[in-house]
């Protein structure tokens, strides 16, 4: 990114010797994430990851406009998805169905058949997997009835799993999830799929949805998606490993609920519900021992409202802790975080009195 500022600071639409470098720099970018994730170059576009999100789902709904504007996602979905699907209905004279998930999280695909069928649905919405829990979602797995078009939610997912190869139109995707700068998002529309900007501006997808595409972000983004992949086999290894012993270990205290699929799962992920205990009270006093960890819901952690996955799973909603294992952590500080654990639960339960 630093080496990019210096030549990728211009408009890459512009004409000059500057815009040119830009375009250069941004299309190569292109040309590996494209290349990385087995998808056609003009097929990704460079953009916020919320936009990619929001933008790629309304936008298969806005190419069908004049079939309705009911919208299916599934219960555990990300916010973003939930309030562009409640936004897109509420204008259009539609409804959103919510499809259930079962006590793993996982959908059914006789469940979402079931939901898309019959008139007025524009889009689906179900997520390659949970970005609290991990579990993965059997997208690519059938096709929609209807000619139903599928938006696929993949941000927490690219770098840890393959984007299937049929029955869905267009996806999203973080570099964060791949170790690449935060305000990086990919939209990706397939080629064929039917898609129409559902914001003012051009009707085609656009990097930035027409605006100044971030250049030096999109190439890092691109290089640190390459550098994950490269090694991706031996990291994701080494993760599932030490998410199974933080798992066992916080299954071990007493009234804590491990939930997520324990196998059909993201490699890095896992989450835990301690009853009686507050999840701030969890989080500052596992901080308090150099863990940072988070709680409540994934999409509004800063407010830690309750969780509407874990709500939606049948599980505590409440004293949820998500740990989340970056590439480079070690055996040594995850034995350290299940040996602090249960002290950890033990003393806040004790101040409440049990």
């Amino acid at each position: 990114m630093t080496a990019a500022q210096e030549r990728g600071f211009a408009d890459p639409r512009a004409l000059h010797g500057a815009g040119r470098d830009a375009r250069l720099l941004l299309d190569n970018a292109r040309e590996v994430v494209a290349e990385c994730l087995g998808l056609r170059r003009e097929e990704v576009f460079f953009t916020s990851p919320v936009d990619a999100v929001q933008r790629g789902m309304l936008g298969l709904a806005a190419a069908r406009v004049r079939v309705g504007g009911h919208v299916v996602h599934s219960a555990v979905e990300h916010a973003h998805v939930r309030h562009a699907a409640l936004w897109w209905a509420g204008s259009h004279g539609g409804e959103t169905r919510e499809v259930p998930v079962d006590l793993r999280g996982a959908v059914a695909e006789a469940d979402v058949i079931s939901h898309c069928a019959g008139a007025g649905v524009a889009v689906a919405a179900v997520q390659l997997a949970n970005h609290e829990v991990g579990t993965v979602q059997p997208v690519g797995a059938f096709p929609l009835p209807d000619g139903v078009p599928m938006f696929v939610d993949a941000s927490p997912a690219l770098g840890h799993l393959d984007l299937p190869a049929e029955h869905w139109s267009a996806a999203a995707g973080h570099a964060t999830a791949w170790g690449g700068p935060p305000g990086v998002g990919v939209m990706i529309v397939r080629r064929g799929a039917r898609w129409t900007n559902p914001f003012p501006g051009d009707p085609a997808p656009t990097d930035a949805g027409g605006g100044l595409p971030d250049v030096p972000g999109a190439l890092a983004a691109a290089a640190a998606l390459r550098a994950t992949l490269a090694e991706h086999d031996e990291v994701a290894a080494r993760q599932r490993r030490l998410v199974d012993r933080i798992r066992e270990a916080a299954a071990a205290v007493p009234d804590t609920d491990v939930v997520g699929d324990p196998r059909d799962r993201l490699p890095h992920l896992v989450t835990f519900s301690c009853l009686y205990v507050p999840g701030e009270a969890l989080v500052r006093a596992l901080d308090r021992h150099g863990f940072g960890v988070a709680s409540g819901s994934a999409c509004t952690a800063s407010t830690l409202e309750p969780s509407h996955v874990l709500a939606a799973m049948g599980a505590l909603t409440h004293g949820n802790v998500r740990v989340s294992l970056g590439r480079q952590v070690t055996e040594a500080q995850v034995e350290r975080f299940c040996a602090v654990l249960p002290g950890v639960v033990q003393d806040l339960r004790a101040e409440i009195g049990l």
